[in-house]
């Protein structure tokens, strides 16, 4: 007599476990890089991406910033006015007097001041790099304030110093280049710093073997520290271009309040003005969509161009 055992055979429960701890294995690898990306993606998002679209959807409409007041969907009106403005060409090209003014502050003297100062050792070169860094500190309203009085006329330390009694700030043919040398006196001390931080990524033993093949401090300088430095010197052009016309804003605002006849209003002034004086946020909000696309492609250009002229030390 046969009795059939109905008992079921054991299923087999490794594998498929096994398949599944490899699979969140690798999805927890895979999105590892993501989970330490996120909070910066969501902080870039929230103050950078979402005010720009609010910025481009706000060009597109008339309002005079008031909660009670309505938004009239104008469409491009707004550029297309913009365009038409003499004020707004004028801020660009005093815009782009700024930069290239600006250039030999940020890039020519800290390379002169930074290979002087590597004769200086000891003690004394810390203290010397602390002099130069130390305007870069300084809060820009505060040093507007000091600025404004020592060109004061009559008892400004300045005018005491040239004696012509001339009302520097207050002046239009004299007004822009107070901020100038104001704005490049302060950015000089962190573009040495720079340009320090380049020369201390160098190595010696480049100029070593150009002095055993003869070769003098000054061919050195010219033909091996200046193009490997070419990368540092390529970033301040970048962020001179990029970012001195808004760190004038403080200063501009402080001392001169874009005049006198408009002669410091820059582009990123004007941006402010047509806000917060005109009270058109249409008008503002396409000036600085306009402006973040031609700062955008400058800046593309510019990389492109430092990706063909730099050297790097390989």
């Amino acid at each position: 007599m046969f009795v059939l055992d109905e008992t079921p055979a054991p299923v087999r429960t490794d594998v498929p476990t096994a398949a599944r701890r490899f699979t969140r294995r690798r999805v927890a690898r895979l999105a590892a890089p993501y989970l330490y990306l996120a909070p910066a993606i969501v902080l870039l998002v929230v103050w950078t991406y979402r005010p720009l679209a609010q910025a481009v959807q706000l060009s597109t409409y008339s309002w005079n910033l008031l909660p009670t007041a309505p938004m009239i969907p104008v469409g491009t009106a707004n550029y297309a006015r913009l365009l038409e403005l003499p004020s707004f060409w004028s801020s660009l090209g005093r815009t782009g007097v700024l930069i290239g003014a600006l250039l030999p502050f940020t890039v020519v003297l800290p390379v002169l001041i930074a290979l002087a100062s590597r004769r200086i050792l000891g003690r004394s070169r810390t203290i010397y790099q602390a002099l130069i860094f130390a305007p870069f500190l300084i809060a820009p309203v505060a040093t507007a304030a000091v600025w404004r009085w020592l060109l004061h006329p009559g008892s400004g330390f300045v005018d005491q110093l040239l004696g012509t009694g001339h009302n520097w700030v207050y002046d239009a043919s004299t007004a822009h280049l107070v901020i100038i040398v104001i704005t490049g006196w302060q950015l000089l001390g962190f573009a040495v710093l720079v340009v320090w931080a380049g020369l201390a990524g160098i190595s010696g033993d480049y100029g070593e073997a150009a002095q055993v093949d003869g070769a003098s401090p000054g061919q050195i300088r010219r033909w091996i520290t200046l193009p490997l430095l070419s990368p540092t010197l390529v970033f301040l052009v970048l962020t001179t271009v990029l970012l001195t016309p808004t760190l004038t804003f403080p200063l501009i605002d402080s001392m001169t309040q874009g005049g006198p006849s408009q002669s410091t209003t820059n582009i990123y002034y004007l941006l402010w003005d047509y806000a917060f004086r005109s009270f058109d946020a249409g008008l503002s909000a396409a000036a600085g969509v306009l402006l973040f696309v031609g700062f955008g492609v400058l800046a593309a250009v510019l990389v492109w161009v430092s990706e063909k002229v730099a050297f790097h030390d390989d």
